[in-house]
């Protein structure tokens, strides 16, 4: 794979330490495309639910189209600074479409079972077909932004922007739903130092809450 000559890979819980949500980006730094692929496909490896796989990767590469998407996002600079812009998006109906195909490698059987388990899962749920597109993007979003810090890029997650105005911009499905942006790229300034963490002691819970 392509990489800048100053990059080099981490190991994963390194990368899970080091890696901050950048705002200041070098907007003349271009991620090679060997590097994308890579933070892409790593994403597409998150789990899903029934092995859906309902995310959708909207890469933002049109200027313009930037500087609007910027316009409605608080004029966050990352959106149009970092190297690539992605719109986090999930087809919320893509459990009704062809439920079968997405265990097309396993038996017939199985294909015919997890169909309709998909089917009496989702069927009447619009609220959990809701959660369902949140968690698979959110899972999906940091493994992205894992795979970025790995390859020695830095990210940036958002949700301080318009969705309405987001979702007219990029001609957003009807039956999708945009769950938040990545950004990647080229760091120009180091993060802040890391806010007070609460403790493991304080986030534990054996069994069930007191």
């Amino acid at each position: 794979m392509t990489k800048d000559k100053d990059i080099r890979p981490m190991e994963t819980l390194d990368a899970i330490r080091t890696r901050r949500a950048v705002k200041q980006y070098d907007p003349d730094h271009r991620i090679p495309d060997a590097d994308l692929d890579t933070i892409l496909s790593a994403g597409m490896l998150a789990p899903t639910a029934f092995n859906i796989q309902h995310w959708r990767f909207v890469l933002v590469t049109d200027p313009a189209l930037r500087r609007q998407i910027r316009a409605v996002a608080w004029d966050q600079a990352q959106v149009t600074d970092a190297s690539v812009l992605i719109v986090m998006c999930a087809d919320m109906q893509a459990w009704r479409k062809d439920p079968a195909h997405y265990w097309a490698d396993a038996p017939q059987d199985v294909q015919n079972l997890m169909a309709g388990l998909i089917n009496q899962y989702y069927e009447g749920r619009p609220q959990v077909q809701r959660d369902e597109t949140m968690r698979s993007c959110a899972q999906a979003a940091q493994t992205m932004m894992l795979a970025a810090a790995s390859l020695g890029y830095q990210s940036c997650p958002m949700d301080g922007f318009d969705f309405d105005a987001v979702a007219k911009l990029i001609n957003l499905p009807d039956d999708h739903v945009i769950t938040m942006f990545v950004a990647l790229g080229k760091g120009t300034q180091a993060a802040r130092p890391r806010a007070s963490r609460l403790t493991l002691e304080q986030v534990r819970v054996r069994d069930r809450f007191a």
